[in-house]
């Protein structure tokens, strides 16, 4: 089968991995355009592309999927399948419907719900105990093709949205193989979505940073897992500003007014909050270095 594989980030290219392991026929590869990385510094490439030219595979980096210059060089390439997994752009009709055995995509959540950008973080802020990932014919609206395949995974109590994007970015690779298999083998099936139970995921912004206090525990250690790697959670202690990585739940409540320094030592910074306690494990003050809370009171105590 002559596969084109479209996809940008890590995420994606544990699955175009798996394709190469598969022994799949990979004709070229899209992925998007190279950003410079930093001032003065060479272009970045995205992951998806350091793997096809590993390779040998061709690769298309078009600015827009919208001028018909990709859909000609696609219709080119001939695809039996177009498989994305986080391409990050929408596929336009002409394209949707050039190939014979379809369009497919690999989304982060179990679809119908969290359709959208960011479907793994909002899954951790939003304190959900499970997740995972759906193999789906693609249409033209976002998210709202045919089912394929699901595959579900438990969300750990402390697990970042970092770390499960990891985990799930090999679950995905592992679903995207059972999918072309049974594409290949005549024995797929397509599930329709039911829209009334759709939830959205939208991007995240900065915006969504700063912690309440006011708020219960349970709802602040989300926010923090939630916005790891980014944009993280950050709040004001002590008159410093601070990026939040990692914090636990204390179930004593000491009846301090939230956002009130309990204790600040080895086990960490103690907040209360509107119904308890958050212990920060892990921080970055402003123009500082990441680092466990305890190691950062050893040279610099708080005030309560």
């Amino acid at each position: 089968m002559n596969i084109v594989f479209m996809g940008t980030p890590e995420f994606a290219a544990v699955s175009l991995d798996r394709l190469y392991s598969d022994g799949y026929d990979i004709s070229a590869v899209f992925t998007q355009p190279d950003k410079q990385q930093s001032r003065g510094m060479k272009l970045g490439t995205s992951p998806v592309k350091e793997r096809a030219l590993r390779h040998n595979t061709p690769v298309f980096q078009p600015t827009t999927l919208k001028d018909g210059l990709a859909a000609r060089q696609l219709h080119d390439l001939r695809p039996d399948l177009i498989a994305l997994v986080a391409y990050g752009k929408l596929l336009p009709p002409e394209i949707l419907n050039l190939p014979p055995n379809g369009c497919i995509n690999i989304h982060g959540s179990i679809l119908p719900k969290y359709r959208g950008a960011a479907p793994v973080q909002w899954a951790v802020l939003n304190g959900e105990n499970t997740t995972g990932v759906t193999s789906m014919y693609m249409a033209p609206e976002m998210d709202t093709g045919d089912i394929i395949m699901t595959k579900t995974t438990e969300i750990g109590a402390y697990e970042t949205a970092g770390e499960l994007f990891e985990r799930l970015s090999f679950l995905s690779a592992e679903l995207l193989s059972e999918t072309i298999t049974a594409i290949a083998g005549g024995t797929v099936t397509r599930i329709k979505q039911n829209d009334g139970e759709a939830t959205y995921a939208p991007l995240l912004t900065k915006e969504m940073a700063p912690i309440d206090w006011s708020k219960g525990a349970r709802e602040i250690i989300n926010q923090i897992r939630g916005l790891n790697p980014w944009p993280v959670a950050s709040a004001e202690i002590s008159g410093m500003h601070f990026k939040i990585y990692h914090a636990e739940m204390a179930e004593k409540s000491v009846g301090l007014k939230p956002g009130s320094i309990i204790e600040a030592g080895p086990n960490g910074i103690s907040i209360a909050c509107a119904d308890g306690t958050v212990v920060i494990k892990e921080l970055q003050v402003s123009g500082g270095r990441r680092m466990a809370a305890a190691d950062y009171l050893r040279g610099h105590p708080l005030c309560r």
